[in-house]
């Protein structure tokens, strides 16, 4: 058994706490586990300069982790994010772009933060769960403050984390089994069944397709557990 008596295709759990940042135009604090990230969303009534005039609008992201967030303390990166930090948020930027029509929002920029408090496995997966949900809530208030005349098709998105660990496939990872896995995985879906991106890494040698399927198919279970919070 895993940590917490957990069998290989369970997730951890899952919790939400609405409005953790009232000064964002939504904000929820995410917990999947021990990981907590808190993904707020700030409205920017511009677009980047290569979206002037061409009337549709953005979604980007940053991503950090809060000094103690980790067992000893990270420093804060005051000269720019690192190359961990830029990657990730691109990810996360990436996958809530397939959210909606970036022509429905207008002109403007929705700039999602996600702060980790407490990393223990899957940040950036909790990340882009979090910050589809809070995306979702800033188009539904756009339409109510009549910034948009109506609510655009919004696409579910979630992600999760998936490995094998001793040679087995296991669902939503923490970061003991993280740092031990043979192999670490990603995976981004909407919520129609497609893929949005697949992340998967060999730690120690290369793995077969049948392995990498059986991850997939876990990650497809465990997203749509996920996805129910779309309900």
């Amino acid at each position: 058994m895993r940590n917490n008596d957990r069998g290989a295709d369970r997730m951890r759990e899952l919790s939400l706490r609405w409005g953790i940042q009232p000064g964002a135009a939504s904000s929820l604090l995410i917990g999947m586990g021990g990981t907590q990230v808190i993904c707020a969303v700030t409205v920017e009534e511009v677009v980047p300069p290569f979206l002037k005039d061409k009337g549709q609008g953005w979604i980007t992201a940053e991503y950090a982790m809060l000094p103690c967030a980790t067992s000893g303390r990270n420093r804060r990166e005051q000269q720019g994010p690192s190359g961990r930090s830029s990657e990730i948020q691109r990810l996360i930027g990436r996958s809530l772009r397939m959210m909606v029509d970036l022509r429905a929002i207008g002109e403007r920029t929705l700039r999602v933060d996600c702060d980790v408090l407490n990393a223990d496995g899957g940040t950036r997966t909790a990340s882009i769960t979090g910050g589809a949900l809070v995306i979702r809530d800033v188009l539904r208030k756009l339409v109510r403050d009549g910034k948009i005349p109506e609510l655009p098709l919004i696409t579910p998105v979630a992600a999760v984390s998936v490995g094998i660990i001793g040679g087995k496939p296991c669902l939503d990872l923490d970061y003991s089994e993280d740092s031990a896995a043979e192999v670490d995985a990603n995976f981004v879906m909407a919520g129609n069944g497609r893929w949005i991106e697949i992340q998967a890494t060999a730690e120690g040698r290369p793995f077969e397709e049948e392995s990498f399927r059986e991850l997939q198919s876990l990650a497809k279970k465990g997203i749509r557990e996920l996805l129910k919070l779309w309900e």
